[in-house]
Order: C-alpha cells, then structure tokens, then sequence
C-alpha cells in the first residue's frame, strides 16, 4: 500500500530533522512505505535496500485485523504465538541481529528506514533484550528514534520522536535514525 498523504507529509517533515547527521550509510527496506518515506525525506539517492529490513512476514494473517483472529484464536499474540505460513519474532531477530553487525561495523552514525515490528525487535536486539521484547516498544509513524552508546553500553539514546502526530492507519511509516 502507498503512503496516505498524511504519512507524505510525515515523510517530508523528517527531511529537515534528520539533516542533524551526516550519515555514513544509509538502509531501507525494500518495501514501498519505507521506500517512498525514505525518498521523500531526502535520503532516496544514497540508501540501499535490505532485505533484512522488510517487515515481519505475517503469512496468513497478512492483511487480517487482531479482532478477526483473535475470534480464531482467543488470546493470541503476535510476540507469543505463531503465525501459519510467515515469520516468528525469533526468525525477525535474526534478521534485526544481522543488521544490527551490519550497523556496527559502519564507521560513523547510518539511517534506517523501515517498518514497526522489524523496528521494535532491532530496538529490543540492540539493548541485549529478546526479539519479543519488542512488544515493549511503542512506534509512532514516521517517529525518529536513536539508538547509540553510553560509554561502551548500547542504548536507546531517543526513542519515538514525531514531529507530526501520528494517524493509527499509518503505523508502519517508521525512520529509525543510528
């Protein structure tokens, strides 16, 4: 699905922001919400997609709503439960972990651009933490995050900065910022 223009106008707000860096590198998930929200932030000429980034595949729920599974399966979770035909958060920590190596062998500070779950799981790997302690981590749309060091301790330095107030329909517009 394409940004909503909500989620454009988000995108464009970030561009100012983030101009605080200088970014050695820059990552985006191959995925069209963060594609466009990375472009329209400035970022589009210079970023390189990673699989690794792509939100958490939720095969057979893909496009279903918590309340219609939930009538399925009473009392399931996303971070608890399995999901027929897709991911588990332990298989998305994979990924988080792999990119998180990529992340810090990078000299100097790199941009990411991706989605709310694969986010909260790379936040939640970066600070040592299981990949399902994710679900801990709030999201907001187009929400700058920082994650970086206190002397040699990885931590969440930011976490959920928004410049305009999100919309529950874009909750996947995210920009993480290393």
């Amino acid at each position: 699905m394409p940004l909503t223009e909500r989620g454009r106008q988000q995108a464009v707000s970030l561009a100012p922001f983030l101009k605080r860096w200088q970014f050695a590198n820059v990552l985006v998930s191959p995925l069209q919400r963060a594609l466009e929200t990375c472009r329209l932030a400035g970022f589009g000429e210079v970023a390189e997609i990673r699989d690794d980034l792509a939100e958490w595949d939720y095969g057979e729920y893909e496009g279903r709503t918590t309340s219609e599974i939930l009538a399925e399966r009473p009392g399931w979770t996303l971070w608890d439960d399995d999901v027929p035909g897709g991911e588990t958060v332990e298989d998305v920590g994979r990924r988080a972990d792999r990119v998180i190596a990529e992340v810090r062998s990078t000299p100097g500070d790199v941009a990411i651009f991706a989605h709310g779950h694969i986010l909260r799981i790379l936040a939640a790997r970066w600070v040592d933490l299981a990949p399902k302690d994710g679900c801990r981590f709030a999201l907001d749309p187009a929400g700058v995050s920082v994650l970086g060091y206190e002397h040699t301790w990885p931590v969440l330095a930011r976490w959920n900065e928004t410049l305009i107030n999100a919309d529950e329909e874009d909750r996947h517009d995210i920009a993480a910022a290393f």
